[in-house]
């Protein structure tokens, strides 16, 4: 059910005028504020939210082409109607260049009054649904939505607010899952564009013949079925911020046209000549390899260096400790209450199967995970049997990419290694410390010693064999 819409306000100084007016309106349903002068009216508009002004164009003391001017310099977006008895062309267009949506000669049907009141009702509709759509995206992109208590999401939340006032172009890398959409959304909806439009688009899922259309624009008769011209993109992100996100899928052609357009804002649509120029805010991510993509002559590197004035990596999950765990609450608390159910918290087994778990898709994974248990769950917590058994997942472990290349020591790619190569065998052995190891020809002493080293916790008691929680050093 829609919210009730605001009163009218009629202003003239007959009397019998102004009762026909509010009747006619409120038979509609219409609220109606209705007064004699221009200069209430000027008091009212002050203090209280309209729908729109019905105004005479003569009226006692200020006139009605006054009114007009006055309301349309102190309130641009209130729509304005005139009705006269005194109806000539030359005066309809000077009602029309003060302001007026719209004019009316006495004596006018009930109905084209209605009509015209039936336009202002939609517009405002649309205006406040745009409005409620912008307010939700904004709290979508909270920061406090991000969640996590480790330090590497504790130094992003301190970044996001430092570059989130600027207009730097930001550069987002991290593996899928990782909340990089997130991140960019959070950086617009703190800044100062949060007001204007916020445009995302995603490279990877628009055939690459189609991308520069979508991005910039095309005018009619550009291609086949380019019927009509078509603003892009950075048209509608005028002013406020666009978000290329797997811009590693670009193709060469179009990495040279977004170049050009990064260096002055300008670009022209697609079949055209005209040089266009808007004023955007530009964040990219990819969850690609950038370095090796470079290396690879698959993205410029003269691109990445314009993109990259402030860059954000992202952690992989598995890197975030404790933050399994808070997540996994977080969205168990959301899917409780959307699906009606009573689950509250996970059982200390789930908690200890949910950290050892690498989380190859991250965040958007453990999401997934969570749902799917709440739905399987027929007790009062969360039991380890309603949670995946894992082994296709951990199987894409090896398909998770690394860092890039130059980014870390032969001690700190030793020890990963090391460190994964630990983890894979002790889930295949149910984290058994004996069997793994015996497989690893090591006493379970040394394995112990190696798994402290690598910050490998133990999550059970000192003898216990069946379970490890995971935590890298920060």
């Amino acid at each position: 059910m829609s919210a009730p819409l605001p009163p009218v306000l009629v202003v003239d100084d007959e009397k019998n005028m102004r009762l026909s007016l509010k009747t006619v309106l409120a038979d509609e349903g219409h609220p109606v504020r209705a007064v004699e002068s221009a200069e209430e009216a000027l008091s009212l508009l002050g203090q209280e939210e309209f729908l729109m002004v019905i105004t005479d164009a003569r009226l006692g003391g200020m006139s009605g082409y006054e009114f007009l001017s006055k309301v349309r310099a102190q309130w641009p977006e209130m729509p304005m109607l005139m009705i006269t008895a005194y109806a000539t062309p030359k005066l309809a267009v000077e009602a029309i260049k003060a302001g007026a949506v719209d004019y009316l000669a006495k004596p006018f049907a009930p109905e084209e009054l209605l009509h015209a009141v039936a336009r202002c009702s939609e517009r405002y509709r649309l205006l406040q649904e745009n409005a409620n759509l912008r307010a939700r995206t904004i709290e979508t992109y909270r920061l406090e939505h991000m969640v996590g208590d480790s330090p590497q999401m504790c130094d992003l939340r301190r970044l996001i607010q430092t570059v989130s006032p600027t207009d730097a172009r930001v550069l987002i890398l991290g593996e899928s899952g990782t909340g990089k959409e997130l991140v960019a959304g959070a950086l617009h909806s703190l800044s100062q564009r949060s007001r204007a439009n916020y445009v995302r688009i995603n490279c990877a899922a628009i055939p690459e013949a189609l991308l520069e259309s979508e991005l910039f624009g095309h005018e009619k008769g550009a291609f086949t079925g380019a019927l009509k011209q078509k603003p892009g993109r950075v048209e509608e992100a005028d002013c406020g911020t666009i978000f290329l996100d797997e811009i590693a899928d670009m193709s060469r052609p179009l990495q040279a046209k977004l170049l050009r357009f990064l260096e002055d804002g300008t670009f022209t649509r697609v079949g055209g000549t005209q040089e266009l120029r808007v004023n955007v805010r530009l964040i990219a991510a990819t969850n690609r390899d950038i370095i090796q993509a470079i290396a690879e002559d698959h993205f410029r590197e003269d691109l990445f260096h314009r993109l990259n004035v402030v860059q954000f990596r992202l952690p992989p999950l598995r890197d975030r400790g404790d933050d399994v765990l808070l997540l996994a609450e977080h969205f168990l608390q959301g899917f409780s209450a959307s699906m009606n159910r009573k689950v509250r918290s996970l059982s200390r087994a789930a908690r200890q199967k949910l950290l050892t778990h690498h989380w190859p898709g991250n965040v958007r994974e453990l999401r997934n995970v969570i749902e799917r248990a709440l739905i399987l769950e027929t007790t009062a917590e969360i039991q380890p049997e309603s949670l995946p058994d894992f082994q296709l997942e951990a199987q894409l472990r090896r398909s998770v990419p690394g860092k890039a290349i130059g980014t870390e020591s032969l001690d700190e790619m030793t020890a990963n290694f090391e460190r994964e190569l630990i983890l894979n065998l002790l889930e295949q052995h149910h984290f058994n410390l004996s069997k793994t190891a015996e497989q690893l020809k090591m006493s379970r002493h040394a394995l112990r010693y190696r798994m402290e080293r690598l910050n490998i916790a133990r999550a059970g008691q000192p003898d216990d064999d069946t379970a490890t929680t995971v935590s890298k050093p920060d």
